[in-house]
């Protein structure tokens, strides 16, 4: 037993991801739903994940305000915010090209039988007051990470005037030094907790692959090899971004991997969120860019439900045969793009933005419940995409700030 348990630690970790996805299909479409026996280890993982979230986005933000100037953050921010926007946008456009030109849905019907209750979408405005929590415990407790964003630059930018200050830069440094040695036995514990990444994807591919069955995945088939299609496009998309801005694709991708399947098994950007900051890490990229920018993305930029928004229009509007307009698509490019950032952190936010923007073009609610029919195995692709999007924005943003550290 020492001898494998060896074997497995020494073992490469997309090594062992990559058999726990193989492994995991075989075992869902053979067991079916008895696979959800498996669903404890699945759980634990996610547990763990959610674990190093606080300590990390916290301690990571912290160290890395007191690593740069100030005067650059605002830079920063803008250049963050500019990307989420365009590449949301852009996403949307890309999903509606790919979907009128495969034209999912054509020749289904709808149930009218079916109905589904859609949560209520909160709004931009809502969105952006809970940045400012009412208390850091709360902030905390609901894993609020718009609010822990801001408690970590409130604290951060705090303990770096008191470093710079005439009477308190003894106590500021004594401060920093802390938060500092905390952050690196964060990620001491990141790297306990990769070990056990293969078991719990095993255990939550398994679940899903059982629970959602061939019959469902060959009934909507089309509508997700599309998607799927959209998404393989978009990525090619990334690849020229990285390419113009003379980051290596290979490099990238050999760290981004980890996190990619990752959010591909949990179907979760925030709980992803700390292989995420691990990722970005090992890319070599400012703490102060990544410690705010993956979190931001994790809760607001969603290329990949970007794209999952634009084919589930396409597809319900072939479902009732009234294909979508020129400016049905417009609306759609517009009211999708606020849709990823109005929604942000909503349980089932997926569905949420997909309803808000049926409610603006006309389309049927029904077609959101036939679409919940398949909303695991979309919502793995577009999430593993979120995490893509996400870390080639902070990569290529830290390529043009690098000179500025």
């Amino acid at each position: 037993m020492k001898k494998v348990w060896s074997s497995y630690i020494n073992a490469s970790l997309i090594l062992k991801i990559t058999v726990a996805l193989i492994l995991g299909t075989a075992v869902g479409l053979v067991f079916g739903e008895d696979a959800a026996v498996l669903a404890p280890l699945g759980d634990l993982l996610i547990k763990l994940l959610s674990f190093l979230i606080i300590p990390l986005v916290l301690f990571t933000l912290i160290v890395g305000v007191n690593q740069t100037k100030l005067s650059n953050l605002g830079s920063m921010g803008g250049k963050v915010f500019l990307y989420y926007s365009l590449t949301s946008a852009f996403a949307i456009i890309v999903g509606l090209t790919v979907a009128s030109l495969f034209e999912p849905g054509t020749g289904l019907s709808l149930d009218p039988d079916q109905s589904f209750k859609v949560p209520e979408n909160p709004g931009i405005i809502s969105v952006l007051l809970n940045i400012v929590p009412s208390n850091i415990v709360t902030a905390f407790n609901e894993m609020n990470l718009l609010g822990i964003i801001f408690t970590a630059f409130a604290f951060g930018i705090a303990i770096s005037s008191l470093r710079t200050s005439e009477n308190h830069a003894e106590l500021g440094e004594h401060v920093y030094k802390v938060i500092e040695g905390l952050n690196e036995a964060t990620f001491k514990i990141m790297n306990v907790v990769l070990q056990y990444v293969p078991i719990g994807i095993f255990a939550i591919i398994a679940k899903t692959i059982g629970n959602q069955g061939i019959d469902t995945i060959l009934s909507l088939g089309n509508m997700i090899a599309v998607l799927y299609i959209a998404l393989f496009v978009q990525v090619a998309i990334y690849v020229v971004f990285l390419v113009f801005f003379k980051v290596s694709p290979k490099e990238f991708f050999s760290k981004a991997r980890t996190p990619m399947i990752t959010a591909f098994a949990t179907q979760s950007s925030s709980g992803t969120l700390p292989l995420t900051l691990n990722a970005a890490n090992g890319l070599g990229l400012p703490k102060s860019l990544y410690g705010f920018s993956l979190p931001l993305g994790a809760t607001i930029n969603m290329d990949g439900a970007a794209i999952r928004i634009a084919i589930s229009a396409v597809f319900a509007a072939n479902v009732v045969g009234a294909p979508l307009s020129f400016t049905d698509m417009l609306i759609i490019v517009i009211v999708g793009t606020l849709a990823t950032i109005g929604t942000a952190g909503v349980p089932g936010a997926g569905i949420v933005m997909i309803a808000t923007v049926f409610a603006q073009v006309g389309l049927p609610m029904e077609t959101v419940a036939l679409l919940t029919a398949v909303d695991a195995l979309v919502g793995m692709g577009a999430t593993a995409l979120n995490v893509t999007g996400d870390l080639v924005g902070a990569t290529i943003i830290g390529r043009k700030e690098k000179n500025k550290q």
